[in-house]
């Protein structure tokens, strides 16, 4: 039972918990006043009562002194009554002067009775119209406890409502801010306020701000180092040009050159990072397009027929569907589509994940397109299930069976297609392998 409460309580929202525990508050609250109201109002019905009965029995007993008689005119007078309460004989027995007092039963009395001689001299007071009072009084008290109770929770729920709308805004902002827009701020608060909501808002716009700042001073370094490093490269590429042919001269050219495509990776990570890519989008054939990406990326193409016939290319040669093999590669197409893209970008993209696939997979890589969609999947070990969580991050491959290199593969891959409004995916594939799938949108 408390399991279920406890998870019925982590689905209602802030505005409702609130609303909520105010009424109940407030429900407490008018509960314990209306049985100190409805205890104190007994009370004083049963002393009064009981005072009143008192006064008419020392009455009737001085009557009876004086005549030997019960005055039979008075019904709720009488000697030996026969409906007296038992404890009352008792104590009357035991010669005591005693009250007894019945509230509960179908007719409300008071009680006296006092020993005369060996008889016991009684009074009965009926106590209907009290008792009539007494629950008119409840009833009054269980209506106005009903207002207030609903006038707390209204006025809750109009706090609560305030108070939720605020750090919804906070938390809209801080999803803003993770999904990389370091702009967005809560605002300002009103003048003299310093309550919980205006110190969440100024943390989380102090916080921002900083971010913003660390963030593009590094992105301000990583541009400056990578265009200071671009010249030295370009000397040092002409130079090892020069050497003469030998083992150590192509251990110096392949160096030279890793650190070039490293040089320039930085900047257009940094690039990518400023936002300073502008996009030129062509409506093209998606099969054809990719074709053509993959024979550029020195992918010999071989074609295999099938009976699925499949548009002229731009040189006016018929192909049909079919599967392509490439060096441990093949791509498979199916019915022609026609996506809105950058040619350079989507060539960047796929060529990334292409080597990305070959450098920590293994073979043989696939490249499927599907409708609107590329599909790159090798036969390795598959992505780390932590960059499958958390996203590429720089410079790091994620884990040492996928090979070594910079990360920035799959960072420039998310930030191109961010460009070009596609989405790339990624996951591992049934049976094995890294699986990214890179959605264009749909001309």
């Amino acid at each position: 039972m408390c399991a279920r409460a406890g998870g019925l309580s982590r689905g209602l929202s802030l505005r409702v918990k609130i609303a909520v525990l105010l009424a109940a508050g407030c429900a407490l609250v008018a509960v314990t006043i209306g049985l100190l109201i409805h205890q104190s109002r007994a009370a004083q019905i049963a002393s009064n009562a009981r005072e009143s009965a008192t006064s008419q029995l020392i009455r009737v007993r001085q009557l009876y002194e004086l005549t030997g008689q019960v005055d039979h005119d008075d019904t709720e007078a009488a000697l030996d009554h026969p409906a007296l309460p038992e404890p009352l004989r008792k104590s009357a027995k035991d010669g005591r002067r005693s009250t007894y007092l019945d509230l509960s039963g179908p007719d409300p009395a008071v009680w006296a009775a006092r020993p005369v001689g060996d008889r016991v001299l009684s009074v009965r007071r009926p106590l209907n119209t009290a008792v009539d009072q007494l629950h008119e009084l409840d009833g009054h008290l269980v209506v106005w406890g009903a207002v207030v109770v609903g006038l707390a929770a209204l006025g809750g729920a109009g706090i609560a409502s305030r108070l939720s709308r605020q750090l919804r805004t906070a938390a809209a902002t801080a999803r803003r801010i993770s999904l990389g827009d370091l702009d967005a701020r809560i605002g300002r608060t009103p003048a003299g306020r310093q309550d919980e909501v205006a110190e969440l808002a100024c943390a989380v716009d102090t916080m921002a701000a900083s971010l913003q700042s660390r963030l593009e001073a590094e992105q301000r370094f990583t541009a400056d180092v990578a265009h200071e490093l671009r010249t030295p490269l370009t000397g040092l590429h002409t130079a090892a040009e020069l050497l003469p042919p030998s083992r150590p001269t192509e251990l110096v050219r392949d160096r030279v050159a890793a650190l070039r495509t490293l040089t320039e990776d930085l900047l257009e990570v940094a690039r990518l990072d400023a936002n300073a890519e502008e996009p030129h989008l062509e409506v093209l054939p998606l099969d054809r397009t990719v074709e053509k990406i993959l024979q550029r990326c020195g992918l010999a193409v071989e074609l295999d027929r099938s009976e699925a016939p499949r548009g002229p290319d731009p040189d006016g040669t018929d192909r049909t569907d079919g599967t392509d093999r490439t060096h441990g590669s093949h791509e498979t197409y199916g019915t022609e589509a026609l996506v809105r893209t950058d040619v350079r970008r989507l060539e960047r993209i796929v060529a990334n994940l292409i080597a990305n696939a070959r450098r920590h997979g293994a073979e043989p890589v696939e490249v499927t397109v599907d409708g609107t969609s590329v599909r790159v999947r090798d036969h390795g070990p598959g992505f780390p299930e932590r960059l499958l969580k958390d996203g590429p991050r720089r410079f790091v491959t994620g884990a040492k069976e996928r090979g070594q290199g910079t990360g920035l593969g799959l960072t420039i891959a998310l930030g191109q297609a961010q460009v070009v409004g596609a989405r790339v995916t990624l996951s591992n594939a049934e049976g094995g392998g890294a699986l990214a799938v890179v959605s264009l949108p749909g001309a």
